[in-house]
């Protein structure tokens, strides 16, 4: 298993068939996840026509998630926390500086995405709302409101997504304290091999 140190980021490739396992080592350890067509970079994760097509923001197993141009780009096999969040923007310097109050803040998942996609060719403007793996937020059904609540996670807890297309992948091991329960650990992810057909 490959380990993303604590408030700091990687990139990937993950081809169609292969599966990734995404672990939260010691528990309550959110990871931002996105991922991009690897032959067509301009082709991304959507938020907004997956969650229009589950027609729920609690995304889990069974659930396609889709691209920006409506084609299933991954499904999740298996999740041991059935909650995540891909409302959420990932944390940025701005971010905290606005949130937190920071003077001096960190360059949070956004930063890190960044660095870690810029191999691919893969601009900090065209990084978009991530999957936040293992994040608990909820939502106050009548005024809207929502609440960065501590992961439900525990330590081994995984989730296991089979990419249906060839894919460039970024993932982080959050930076946010209010995310993490205000405690800053690593990620573990382990691509495996395509299945073979029967």
């Amino acid at each position: 298993m490959n380990t993303i140190p604590p408030r700091s980021g990687a990139a990937f490739t993950l081809k169609k068939g292969e599966r990734l396992m995404i672990t939260d080592i010691q528990g309550e350890q959110v990871s931002d996840f996105i991922c991009f067509n690897l032959h067509d970079t301009k082709e991304y994760l959507s938020s907004g026509r997956t969650i229009d097509y589950a027609e729920t923001i609690f995304l889990t197993k069974g659930n396609p998630f889709y691209s920006n141009r409506s084609n299933i780009m991954f499904d999740i096999i298996e999740d041991t926390v059935g909650r995540h969040d891909f409302l959420l923007t990932p944390c940025s310097a701005d971010t905290f500086r606005i949130i937190y109050g920071d003077t001096h803040p960190h360059r949070g998942c956004f930063g890190n995405l960044c660095e870690a996609l810029e191999p691919y060719g893969i601009t900090p403007d065209e990084i978009p709302i991530c999957f936040n793996v293992f994040m608990h937020v909820a939502v106050d059904g009548e005024t809207g409101k929502i609440s960065v609540l501590p992961p439900k996670s525990k330590a081994g807890d995984h989730i296991v997504i089979e990419a249906k297309m060839d894919l460039i992948v970024g993932m982080t091991a959050c930076s946010a304290e209010m995310s993490n329960n205000y405690s800053f650990k690593p990620i573990g992810y382990a691509v495996e091999p395509q299945m073979q057909q029967d």
